[in-house]
């Protein structure tokens, strides 16, 4: 595939039917659908369990029109690898012909916690396989628990805001630095809003001769406190706070993209973090004046990474 035009992209099938039980305003679906759109080759998903996982293959229903496994929390990746091996033994006998990607989609807490270990083993093992995390930046599928990739500042059921709380005390794991740090072909963060930048990121990753690791950043309505018609919107917004930058990482090579690669030539203004906490109910307590030090930590950490970001994509 070398176009990225809709009407190139409305040929391909649909892998992903409606119909599911996915909240209104759900990004999920729509980031796989994206993710998806990057290669014309047959697909087979393996899910680990959460919330993409539990709508959308809801017994005696499936809303994947793709070979698909569910997996346990921890052992996506794991599935996802075995897939493919199985796969490539079956190519060598000659029993299989057909070209067949391979993906993992998991959530936040099955990515940057319980499944950590099999989606590294994956990686250092070099299997030529996508790994997919979709970030809603916490346990929504069980109650909205904190995760390792929740903000600082969050009201979760298990960070809660309060007189002596400012809701999560630690800023998110950098998990997209994790597999950076597994020296793999390709790694890049993404947003749904963004449909042209992720899709080719997409084809990149599946074209890559090896793993694959992309972080999506997946507006949760229910648990950020929004209304659901402005998920696009938040997720853009992350984007101009550089709470979440596009980028990918190419054989090592830092790249800046999209909205984020005009806000480092500075085309764009960069927003500030308070936009991010104002436009969301799990840190409208950040906003009395006794957690503006907390605000402050934030930018400053924003800030902090983001420079480094700018530099790297420099080199």
């Amino acid at each position: 595939m070398t176009s990225l035009s809709l009407k190139d992209l409305n040929k391909l099938p649909v892998r992903l039917a409606s119909g599911h039980r996915l909240c209104a305003g759900c990004a999920e679906s729509i980031i796989a659908k994206q993710i998806m759109m990057g290669t014309e080759d047959h697909i087979a998903v393996s899910a680990s369990t959460g919330c993409f996982e539990v709508s959308t293959t809801i017994f005696p229903y499936t809303a994947w029109n793709t070979p698909y496994i569910h997996t346990a929390f921890g052992n996506g990746a794991a599935t996802c690898a075995g897939l493919e091996t199985a796969y490539n033994a079956l190519k060598k006998r000659n029993k299989i012909t057909e070209e067949i990607k391979f993906i993992n989609f998991a959530g936040d807490g099955a990515t940057y916690d319980i499944g950590l270990q099999a989606l590294s083993g994956a990686m250092e093992r070099g299997h030529k396989m996508m790994y997919v995390c979709l970030n809603n930046e916490a346990y929504m599928n069980t109650g909205i628990q904190r995760s390792s990739a929740t903000m600082m500042g969050a009201s979760t059921t298990t960070s809660w805001a309060g007189s002596l709380a400012p809701g999560k005390k630690e800023f998110s794991k950098d998990m997209t630095e994790i597999m950076i740090a597994h020296n793999i072909p390709y790694v890049a963060q993404v947003s749904p809003h963004n449909w042209r930048d992720t899709v080719t990121k997409a084809q990149k990753g599946f074209n890559c001769d090896g793993p694959c690791f992309i972080n999506a950043v997946s507006p949760c309505p229910r648990g950020w406190r929004f209304p659901s018609e402005e998920t696009i919107s938040i997720a853009k917004l992350a984007v101009e706070t550089c709470v979440w930058p596009l980028y990918e990482v190419v054989d090592g090579q830092y790249n800046l993209t999209a909205e984020s690669a005009r806000i480092a030539d500075g085309k764009v203004e960069k927003k500030p973090v308070l936009d991010w906490i104002n436009s969301q109910g799990r840190f409208k307590h950040l906003l009395q004046d006794r957690w503006e030090p907390v605000v402050e930590s934030i930018q400053d950490e924003v800030d902090r990474r983001w420079d480094r970001l700018v530099k790297l994509s420099q080199i």
